[in-house]
């Protein structure tokens, strides 16, 4: 059986308070792009197995999020029995697309389905919660305005079919803990839940990433890329997550002519 997890976008981020399980609150919008992962699930296995192609997988696989979301539901449901896992990787990992958390979160719902377990998305979001703060967001996969951990989700009316977007990733690696550690929790000066309903246009004065003066303070590449989207049109560009994606969003079809750097990955999304 096989799926295509996708990646996400934060349109704005703001960290708001630290928790005392150890995690922040947060506010973001979280908005879904068809770059894709490949994830595949092969049943007759003698034991549970997991291998990668594409873009090389850091770690002990048996740390690999796809797995876990696999031994969180065989603990619950021991009738699943062992697989063979392939995860095909496309989407960049550190760069704040959540691809991990997508691979967790469509790994949920595959067995979910394969095996008939029958899981509401009320239940398949618990789940999800236990492996990520961004894993729920992947079981719902439309655009939402995130509070909590991430895991507080409200549907909100976000169609931006109309618009092409620019995802530049220089293989910088942000330390995501190290990010956190950079912020100081502040409740935002504007309300982003009113801010991402004006015209794209405006949000380069009203949406922002709280990480971005940190990140990019430390990783002056990153400004570059991001004033070289605005030189070249994009009508709003910021970094996603705690980085390093920039993205810019144009008019449909409208994406510069801009030679970047060849170590650079640059994913074109019509």
């Amino acid at each position: 059986m096989l799926t295509f997890p996708n990646c996400k976008i934060n349109l704005g981020l703001h960290i708001t308070g630290k928790r005392a399980d150890g995690f922040h609150d947060l506010q973001t919008v979280f908005y879904p792009l068809p770059l894709k992962d490949g994830l595949e699930v092969i049943t007759a296995a003698a034991s549970t197995t997991f291998s990668n192609s594409g873009l090389p997988v850091p770690g002990d696989s048996a740390d690999n999020l796809v797995l876990k979301a696999y031994h969180l539901l065989q603990k619950d449901f021991p009738a699943i029995p062992a697989v063979q896992v392939h995860l095909h990787k496309h989407i960049p990992m550190g760069a704040g697309l959540g691809g991990g958390s997508a691979d967790a979160a469509f790994m949920l719902q595959l067995l979910n389905r394969k095996y008939r377990l029958q899981l509401e998305e009320p239940t398949l979001l618990t789940y999800a919660a236990q492996l990520g703060s961004d894993c729920p967001f992947f079981i719902r996969n439309k655009p939402v305005y995130a509070t909590g951990r991430g895991e507080v989700m409200e549907d909100i009316d976000l169609q931006l079919d109309a618009y092409s977007f620019l995802l530049v990733y220089p293989g910088i690696h942000v330390n995501t803990g190290w990010a956190f550690g950079q912020v100081k929790p502040q409740q935002p000066a504007a309300s982003l839940k009113e801010a991402i309903r004006q015209p794209i246009k405006e949000w380069k004065h009203s949406i922002s990433n709280d990480f971005e003066a940190p990140v990019l303070k430390a990783h002056p590449a990153l400004g570059d890329i991001k004033a070289q989207l605005y030189k070249h049109g994009a009508l709003y560009a910021a970094m996603s997550g705690s980085g390093s994606a920039m993205v810019g969003i144009f008019e449909k079809h409208a994406f510069p002519a801009v030679t970047w750097d060849p170590a650079y990955r640059v994913f074109k999304i019509n």
